[in-house]
C-alpha cells in the first residue's frame, strides 16, 4: 500500500443540493470524480462523522473529512532499462520511445516494456494508474509521449486529451503519391471479423465505432511514396495507420494495414533493399505539446526522425535523382 493523508473542508452554501461526489469534485479538484467516488464507497470520506453514498445530497455547512489513499496501482516489475528522457520535472516525464518497445505489459509482454523502465526510473509511478502513461503509441511506432508523475498531473493531462487540447503531430511515409493534404473523418472500431485489427466502421447506425479525425499534409513527394505530416484530433487505436489505408495511402512497412509492397520501376538497388527490409510502419510521433499541469504554460517538444526512417527518405531522394537523370 502507498501513503495516505487527511484533508478536511467545509461544504460551502453554494453547493447545497449537490450530490456528495459532485461537491467533493469541486472541493478537491486535484482528484477525478471516479477516484473520489471510489474513496467514498471504500469508506475514506466522512460527512459530519458519517459515511454517505456518492449520490447522497449535501446541504452546505457540513464538515467533510477525506483520507487520500495512494494505493499501489500496478504490480508490474521495475526494470533498469534505457530510457530516452527528453524532459522531466516533478510533474511530468516526456519520453522519446524507440520503435520495437511495448508501452504497457500485457499477455506475452510482462517485462521489458516502457512501463517497467518507468517504474525503475520513478518508483512513485506505482501510485499512479497505468504507471502515469496517459496516451500510448504502438509498439513499432517511434516518438514522443508524456507520463504523469502525480495524480494531479494525470488528471490535468487526461482532461486535456479529452478536450482535444493536446498537440500531437506525426511524420509518416505512405505508399502512393499524394496530390494534396486533407482530413479523414471516419469512425474507427474493431474489425468485424479480425478482432486484433481496427477498421473504419461505416455501417449505418452502428455504435461500434468511435469518432476519429486525422489531418494530413504533404511534406515531400517521391516516385511512388509521400512523406506526410499528420496531426491527430482524436486518439483511436491504430488511427493514422487505419485512416491512411482507408484513403489508399497505407504506411510503408505496416504489417497489418500496409498491403502489397510498392517499389518504383527501375528503382535503385538501395531503395529496393531498404523497402524490402523495412518491417515496421514508417510512423514517428515527432511533436508533442500541452499545457503544463503545474505552470499552466504551453510547452512542446520535437523529436527528429529515427535512423531507419531517415535512411528510407534518403534512398527515396536518391532514387528520384537517379530516375530524373536516366
Amino acid at each position: 500500500m502507498g501513503d495516505s493523508q487527511q484533508l478536511n473542508a467545509e461544504i460551502p452554501e453554494q453547493l447545497a443540493g449537490a450530490r456528495l461526489d459532485q461537491a467533493l469534485a469541486s472541493l478537491f479538484p486535484d482528484y477525478s470524480r471516479a477516484r473520489l467516488q471510489r474513496w467514498i464507497k471504500d469508506g475514506h470520506v466522512t460527512v459530519d462523522g458519517k459515511q454517505l453514498r456518492p449520490r447522497d445530497v449535501v446541504h452546505g455547512g457540513e464538515q467533510v473529512s477525506l483520507t487520500v489513499v495512494l494505493v499501489e496501482e500496478t504490480r508490474w516489475v521495475p526494470q533498469p532499462l534505457p530510457l530516452d528522457i527528453v524532459f522531466e520535472d516533478e510533474a511530468v516525464l516526456v519520453i522519446n520511445k524507440p520503435a520495437g518497445l511495448v508501452v504497457h505489459p500485457g499477455a506475452g509482454n510482462q517485462h521489458s516494456t516502457l512501463s517497467n523502465a518507468l517504474l525503475h526510473h520513478a518508483p512513485e509511478l506505482e501510485s499512479v494508474p497505468r504507471a502515469g502513461i496517459v496516451h500510448r503509441i504502438d509498439k513499432d511506432t517511434s516518438g514522443l509521449l508524456v507520463v504523469a508523475r502525480t495524480l494531479t498531473a494525470q488528471k490535468s493531462l487526461v482532461e486535456q486529451l479529452q478536450a482535444r487540447a493536446f498537440e500531437r503531430q506525426y511524420q509518416a511515409v505512405v505508399m502512393g503519391v499524394m496530390t494534396a493534404g486533407g482530413t479523414v473523418d471516419a469512425a474507427i472500431g474493431r474489425h468485424p471479423i479480425n478482432r486484433t485489427r481496427q477498421a473504419v466502421v461505416t455501417i449505418e447506425g452502428s455504435s461500434s465505432g468511435k469518432e476519429a479525425i486525422t489531418h494530413y499534409r504533404v511534406a515531400e513527394r517521391f516516385r511512388v511514396h509521400t512523406l506526410v505530416n499528420v496531426k491527430l484530433e482524436t486518439g483511436r487505436t491504430h488511427q493514422i495507420r487505419v485512416h491512411m489505408a482507408h484513403i489508399h495511402y497505407p504506411l510503408v512497412g505496416d504489417p497489418v494495414y500496409g498491403g502489397r509492397l510498392r517499389i518504383p520501376p527501375a528503382a535503385t538497388p538501395e531503395l529496393d533493399k531498404v523497402l524490402r527490409a523495412f518491417k515496421r510502419q514508417a510512423l514517428h510521433a515527432a511533436s508533442l505539446g500541452f499545457v503544463h499541469p503545474l505552470s499552466g504554460e504551453s510547452v512542446s517538444w520535437q523529436a527528429e526522425l529515427p535512423e531507419d526512417m531517415q535512411q528510407l527518405l534518403s534512398v527515396c531522394r536518391q532514387d528520384m535523382v537517379a530516375a530524373a537523370g536516366a
